[in-house]
């Protein structure tokens, strides 16, 4: 029942901010990640709270059974209650500064969470944005489809007519049909493969396969836009990218072990104290005289030296030199890492902005060719040979239109996002 409520508040169309912003709060992996934040957060005040002194409080209470000797010599078994009552408190008040350097630690970490949660939410907005636009891109290319297919039908019943009255020959005729069987047969898999891509965004967006999913499409959808220059935008990724933060307080986090490490080495003092009592069951002195008499109070200071750990802290301190030169090199590959996808992005907003340039112009060529074409089959003076070309090169041309179309949307949006614009068709 939660669960369709839920539903019934979802948009009946979606943009793509929509499933942006349905993503953002419900993506089970992203949710997942806040939970490990909401951890961290309590490792950093566990660490705060281990400067504070601690209190606990302890009570037992004994039943005791022995024999004894009485002057006649007998041995009677008697049973005496005893108990014992204490509070104890202690604090750390030096430890070469261990607590102090595991609190900033705790806090980096912290810090490091956040950071991971935003680089989900840079993953799953190009997932979500490449998704979105496969289902616009298969869409325009289903109503061209359908065009043809139309265009085909009215062309071969013309060409039933002409042969009905003798006009052309059966070959034509039969050429024209199977043109038109191979355009809606173009058409299912176009339908086929709008399903697929709705399904792989609803997939992305974790809704159940059973709710009925459709997007919104834009009027218009901008494929040609201005190019940042490559270095400007790599700049701006590396100092801005979640991942590259992250791997950058990875070593802050490492220098930190390395102190705490060094720690071990140093002596700690703490100061610790009680008060406690106890009574033993004596027909001599009652209850609370007896707690009275046995009161004591206890304050003392303790000093613990490392002199000989058998190894244990210079193999801590080794090991966290080795864990800060690992985070360097972490750093390094995700600095490389992020410089070169940012140029593959760049390249390839490049190349798809050549390429649908190119096929603006291809597509202008191949649909003058076509409607020639066309009139000539129309008037009964085309080669059907050559009328067929000329379709199966529109249909190419048309194609590669819409893909190019799509391709160069999508590389511009992408390219634009590692410079910290916000994708929008």
């Amino acid at each position: 029942m939660a669960q369709d409520s839920t539903l019934s508040s979802l948009p009946a169309v979606w943009s793509l901010q929509d499933c942006l912003d349905y993503a953002m709060k419900n993506n089970i992996q992203l949710n997942s990640l806040r939970l490990s934040r909401l951890s961290s957060e309590q490792d950093l005040l566990l660490s705060k709270a281990a400067r504070l002194p601690n209190l606990t409080g302890s009570a037992s209470q004994n039943l005791n059974g022995s024999k004894s000797i009485t002057p006649t010599g007998n041995r009677p078994y008697e049973l005496a209650f005893s108990g014992n009552y204490s509070v104890n408190s202690g604090v750390t008040i030096y430890q070469g500064g261990f607590l102090n350097y595991d609190i900033k630690q705790k806090g980096l970490l912290l810090q490091v969470t956040g950071l991971n949660i935003a680089q989900e939410i840079n993953n799953i907005t190009i997932q979500l944005t490449q998704a979105y636009l496969n289902i616009l891109l298969i869409r325009e290319n289903i109503v061209y489809v359908k065009d043809v297919v139309t265009t085909s039908e009215a062309q071969v019943k013309q060409a039933q007519q002409q042969y009905d009255v003798g006009s052309i020959a059966l070959v034509n005729l039969v050429s024209l049909q199977s043109q038109l069987a191979a355009d809606r047969y173009n058409l299912v898999t176009a339908e086929n493969q709008e399903r697929i891509n709705k399904l792989v965004l609803k997939q992305l967006l974790q809704l159940p396969s059973s709710y009925d999913f459709n997007i919104y499409s834009p009027d218009t959808l901008v494929s040609s836009h201005y190019v940042a220059p490559l270095r400007d935008v790599q700049d701006t990724a590396l100092a801005t990218r979640p991942e590259v933060k992250s791997a950058e307080l990875g070593i802050n986090v490492s220098e930190l072990d390395l102190a705490k490490a060094h720690a071990g080495y140093k002596p700690t003092l703490t100061a610790g104290g009680a008060l406690g009592s106890s009574y033993l069951r004596d027909p001599g002195n009652n209850f609370f005289k007896q707690l009275d008499n046995n009161f004591y109070q206890q304050i003392g200071l303790t000093l613990s030296v490392p002199i000989y750990t058998r190894r244990a802290n210079k193999t801590a301190v080794e090991k966290s030199k080795i864990e800060i030169d690992q985070s360097k090199l972490t750093l390094r590959d995700t600095r490389t890492n992020l410089s070169q996808t940012v140029e593959q992005a760049y390249i390839s907003v490049i190349n798809a902005q050549g390429q649908y340039d190119a096929s603006v112009e291809q597509l202008r060529f191949a649909s003058e060719s076509y409607r020639i074409a066309s009139e000539q089959l129309r008037v009964g003076v085309a080669n059907i040979v050559t009328f067929l070309q000329q379709k199966n090169l529109y249909i190419q041309a048309f194609q590669a239109y819409i893909q190019a179309k799509y391709n160069t949307a999508l590389t511009i949006r992408i390219y634009d996002f590692y410079r910290g614009i916000p994708v929008k068709l």
